[in-house]
């Protein structure tokens, strides 16, 4: 390699052996002895006896920089990129944080060390703030990054069938493209606290290694958030007192819908229009004693989950998922029970994802039993019940402190035997006015008002509509002068139309300017809220060049991509765009954060 070392403060003699030595040097040595000079010139400014001449002439030695992106469809990732910024500054690492949607990816080639961060969504593709950098890296343009230094956290639901892959697209990529690993990528379930921790120890620890670093920096102004109030969170939630817990819909309605509110009071908890309540629900004490009897375990015998002592029975019903089969369960049951059959399930996807639909934990034991399974080695085999999210359907300006949510009971039979949703039955059928309820706020950025003044069109079939609520007890309250637009849809109109009375008044008032409604069993050929936003083709389209913001919220598999296409064909009659431009278009309006959705 060549090296201009005309203006170095160095004597001839020591610009002569820097050069010698630097000739033919290769990509990896250079690495290591950036790290060695780096780690001399901290040790160096630790002491203050060294000698020091010269000083005033040599270059002062500039903290590593770690540059961290996040790509999340809700908000865990960014939280967990922020405590690693936190944790970085604290060691002498400069670092910021960047939503992907915001990176410019042709900074990809000059940067030092690079921290993902990706949660998967829907079947294995990128969140909608992560598909231009997803895009980027896997394109013609993607540069080679023999320079660069990265490790990938995944956030994902091992429930699903492609468990974390946007984190290993980017984790592969990257390496193809020439970037060196500084920590191997770790993929986290819902239970991600622990393995995420870890992972942030091990890639500080590798740079602090590489580099040197030890003086605390100032953290970025990227990442400066204000200290949150409460001291309650994820890890210690709240125990909120039950208010109301009413029946939303009405008689002959094939669903049970309730709406719920919590006390907030001396919990210093706030939240936004578009944040959610993450709530820690039990297990059926049903199906509890159903799994006891036929292990033929003593509920009361002690075992330990999460770093606790407790009873067989309370782990069950408190900390351990039961009514899941999660890939990895099946595979560590196939292992302990050396069934040739299972292991043959569990070795095909395909028919292992057909077999666990809609079966639990008791069809597991059932099925395939262990003879001498012992009860801590069943709590250990089972991964911690995870928190619950619902939207918030209130806005804390209007309620001050309270939080409602929007909860439809979950009921079905499925292989002989009737099933339910574990929160959703738990907080209808076993939790009544006055009972307590562990919550945190799970905010939620990529789901947020515009401007007061900004028009915004909000799609939100079923509970889908729940945060819809809020935006408009929130506008009110604020007296914005922003036109609203409301899309709902359900079932039957007289027993399914979810806060009708509200929507009714606000449009009385003026404050929703249109409401469009689709039910779909009220007539022969059924109608949802996509057949409503192309019958308002040329409006829809007018409110967007106005500059209407666009919200969906609700069903992910069909509702979402249904409404999707139904904007696409909008773009693509109304805008004379073809099916390219249009998806170019509503791209767009994502970046600028003018389409947002919140799907499940």
């Amino acid at each position: 390699m060549t090296t201009d070392l005309n203006s170095s403060p160095l004597s001839a003699s020591q610009q002569a052996r820097l050069a010698e030595l630097l000739d033919g040097i290769n990509e990896g040595q250079l690495f290591w002895l950036a790290g060695f000079l780096a780690g001399k010139c901290a040790g160096a400014s630790a002491n203050p006896g060294a000698n020091t001449a010269g000083a005033e002439n040599a270059p002062q030695c500039a903290a590593p920089e770690l540059t961290i992106l996040f790509g999340s469809q809700t908000g865990n990732t960014e939280e967990l990129a922020q405590q690693l910024a936190a944790r970085a500054a604290d060691k002498g690492v400069s670092a910021k944080v960047l939503d992907m949607a915001d990176y410019k990816p042709k900074q990809l080639k000059s940067e030092q060390y690079l921290a993902v961060l990706a949660s998967t969504h829907g079947e294995g593709d990128p969140p909608d703030n992560a598909l231009d950098f997803h895009e980027f890296l896997h394109g013609k343009k993607a540069p080679k990054l023999e320079g660069l230094r990265y490790s990938v956290l995944s956030l994902g639901d091992s429930s699903y069938e492609h468990f974390c892959k946007t984190g290993q697209d980017f984790d592969s990529k990257l390496a193809a493209l020439g970037a060196t690993a500084l920590a191997e990528r770790v993929d986290c379930d819902v239970d991600y606290e622990d393995l995420a921790e870890d992972w942030i120890n091990r890639v500080l620890e590798t740079i602090v290694s590489e580099a040197g670093a030890s003086q605390p920096t100032a953290a970025s102004s990227v990442t400066a958030e204000q200290a949150p109030a409460s001291i309650f969170s994820r890890k210690n939630p709240y125990a909120a007192v039950i208010l109301t817990n009413q029946i939303l819909s009405g008689r002959g309605s094939d669903k049970e819908v309730r709406h719920i509110e919590l006390s907030l009071e001396d919990s210093g908890l706030t939240y936004k229009p578009g944040d959610a309540v993450g709530v820690y629900p039990e297990n059926n004490p049903a199906l509890v004693d159903e799994l006891l009897n036929t292990l033929g375990f003593d509920g009361e015998q002690l075992v330990s989950a999460d770093e606790r002592e407790v009873s067989l029975r309370e782990a069950l019903a408190f900390y351990r998922e039961i009514t899941l089969l999660i890939p990895p369960l099946m595979k560590h049951w196939a292992d302990l029970s050396n069934d040739d059959a299972l292991k043959a399930l569990v070795a095909d996807s395909t028919e292992l994802r057909a077999w666990t639909e809609g079966r639990d934990l008791l069809d597991l034991i059932q099925a395939w039993p262990i003879t001498k399974l012992a009860p801590q080695e069943l709590v250990n085999l089972l991964r911690k019940l995870p928190p619950r999210l619902y939207s918030i359907s209130s806005s804390q300006a209007a309620v001050d402190d309270e939080v409602h949510i929007t909860v439809a009971a979950v009921r079905y039979s499925s292989h002989g035997r009737d099933r339910e949703g574990v929160a959703s039955t738990w907080l209808s059928d076993r939790m009544s006015e006055g009972g307590q309820v562990r919550i945190y706020i799970d905010p939620n950025k990529k789901f947020a008002l515009p401007d007061d003044s900004k028009p915004v069109i909000m799609i939100g079939p079923g509970t889908g509509v729940a945060p819809f609520r809020a935006f408009l007890q929130e506008r009110e309250e604020r007296e914005a002068k922003g036109e609203n637009w409301l899309f709902f849809g359900d079932r039957r109109f007289r027993s399914d139309f979810l806060y009708q009375s509200e929507w009714l008044k606000w449009r009385r008032d003026g404050l929703l300017t249109k409401l469009d409604v689709a039910f779909s069993r009220d007539q022969a050929e059924k109608r949802y809220v996509q057949h409503c936003l192309k019958e308002n083709s040329a409006e829809v389209w007018a409110w967007l060049q106005r500059g209407a913001s666009l919200y969906v919220c609700g069903d992910a598999e069909k509702m979402a991509p249904d409404v999707h296409q139904a904007l696409l064909d909008i773009a693509s009659e109304q805008g004379g765009l073809n099916p390219e431009q249009a998806e170019d278009y509503l791209r767009q309006l994502n970046r600028d954060k003018r389409y947002q959705r919140d799907v499940y």
